[in-house]
């Protein structure tokens, strides 16, 4: 079988070589590097820090709550159906957002906002206006500011939609995964055609700037013509983004994909194949691969600012503002700062105990090296541009770069005769080929993944 993107061909037994666990680098180094050594105090001393650099921000709400489970997925999430759950997260919510907003220079701009989940339409309309009065009382946000949501498309009206849009948030994601009725009944997430696109007519009469749309691959009983036809569904709704994740099936870690049946998963010939077609039809589409899993429009802002070398990644994936340093709200949260990252706790008893002794709700996190910082930047070169300049990390480091990274370099060269990766004395340069195995390319800089564990998901 020959595997084709734009102008570019190989075979199915080099996807296969290559299709290995690796981290998603959506940080580096990646989040199991955390440990519990990493306190509250010393996430202080790194907001101190950062509050030096004066570095703009962008901010992260974790709503954990969703009324049913979704056996594919792999967030931290609270079932339930009792929406009162909701109003003690929301006070404790604000008293964290109060904490860490006293230790945060107000002059700092917040640049981009974002909620996610769990399902963050969970809250009702109330609950979304007391949060976002908090959020907008005690930062800096700035007018042009990136404001997005993560909805569940079954949980919300009309009325719902347009209210998001007058308060302030201008994107908006929804997850699809398969139009297939058979796939949504074995994954226990049901919802029409018909229910998907009266949403996705709301959310365009609502003038949102920007709407993103998952998909996800491998799943029970999705076949190469079922998932064809998702495609092009998903093609006629129109959104702006489009991101296609690979199903990873890791039921000792996720419980609920126990129930999703084993034996109608798709072979890994076919999931190839259902991959290969779905990168043709949306680049037939028009929409452009961006890397890894995700596609957009040429005038979207990922699309842009990949053009202007400003895109990166983060814990929520690709990011339009490369520079800003991440605060993460809510039980599992994540925040990225220059030097430190930090997770809040998972469990809801641990995160509430720590708001109400006032302290910061820090789980684990990790001091960056010198070392962390160059690689992140070499790995993050890579992920989101698709090339690096060696001068421009030398300068940048006072390095020797082929001297420094000599053995990467070494290990880049099989890369290099099959194609994924061209190397000169000046760039490292990934080519279209590489853009879908780009975390296999990444992998030669991480110094920690001789010794991780290897349960992450497949680069296929």
């Amino acid at each position: 079988m020959v595997f084709v993107l734009p102008g570019v061909k190989f075979d199915l037994d080099m996807i296969k070589k290559y299709d290995t666990p690796a981290p998603r680098y959506t940080s580096y180094p990646p989040a199991t590097q955390l440990t519990e050594e990493f306190t509250a105090t010393d996430f202080q001393k790194a907001i101190a820090l950062s509050n030096q650099r004066q570095s703009p921000l962008s901010l992260y709400f974790h709503i954990p709550f969703c009324q049913s489970a979704c056996y594919f997925c792999g967030c931290n999430t609270v079932i339930s159906n009792n929406k009162n759950i909701a109003k003690p997260y929301l006070e404790k919510l604000v008293q964290e957002i109060k904490h860490t907003a006293n230790l945060i220079d107000t002059n700092r701009r917040v640049l981009q906002v974002h909620w996610g989940g769990g399902t963050p339409n969970y809250l009702d309309c109330d609950q979304v206006e007391f949060l976002w009065k908090n959020i907008t009382q005690y930062f800096n946000i700035d007018s042009q500011a990136e404001i997005s949501i993560e909805i569940n498309p079954r949980y919300v009206d009309k009325n719902y939609i347009f209210f998001l849009r007058e308060i302030g948030f201008n994107r908006i994601s929804f997850g699809i995964q398969d139009f297939n009725s058979q796939v949504q009944v074995a994954v226990n997430r049901i919802q029409s055609e018909e229910l998907l696109f009266d949403v996705m007519s709301w959310i365009k009469a609502a003038q949102f700037d920007s709407v993103n749309v998952d998909l996800i691959y491998g799943l029970p009983h999705q076949t190469l013509q079922t998932f064809r036809e998702t495609v092009k569904k998903t093609v006629a709704l129109d959104p702006d983004r489009i991101v296609v994740f690979n199903f990873a099936y890791v039921p000792w870690m996720k419980p609920a994909q126990k129930n999703i049946p084993v034996e109608a998963l798709p072979q890994p010939q076919e999931k190839l194949e259902i991959l290969k077609m779905t990168i043709e039809e949306l680049t037939n589409s028009e929409y452009l691969f961006i890397g890894m899993d995700h596609f957009a429009k040429p005038d979207d802002e990922l699309a842009i600012a990949q053009r202007n070398h400003t895109l990166q990644r983060n814990f929520q994936g690709y990011t339009t503002h490369a520079g800003t340093e991440l605060l993460g709200f809510g039980a599992t949260s994540i925040s990225m700062l220059n030097d430190a990252y930090v997770q809040n706790h998972k469990h809801l008893q641990d995160y509430y105990q720590a708001i109400s002794h006032d302290i910061l709700p820090v789980s684990k996190g990790i001091k960056l090296t010198a070392d962390d910082i160059l690689r992140r930047d070499v790995i993050m070169c890579i992920m989101s541009n698709f090339q690096l300049s060696k001068q421009e990390i030398a300068e940048k480091y006072y390095i020797d770069f082929d001297e420094y990274f000599a053995e990467e370099l070494e290990a880049l060269k099989p890369l290099e005769v099959d194609g994924l990766v061209s190397l000169s004395s000046k760039y490292i340069q990934v080519t279209e080929i590489g853009r879908l195995l780009v975390r296999n390319i990444a992998v030669v800089f991480d110094i920690y993944h001789q010794n991780q564990d290897k349960h992450f998901s497949r680069t296929i």
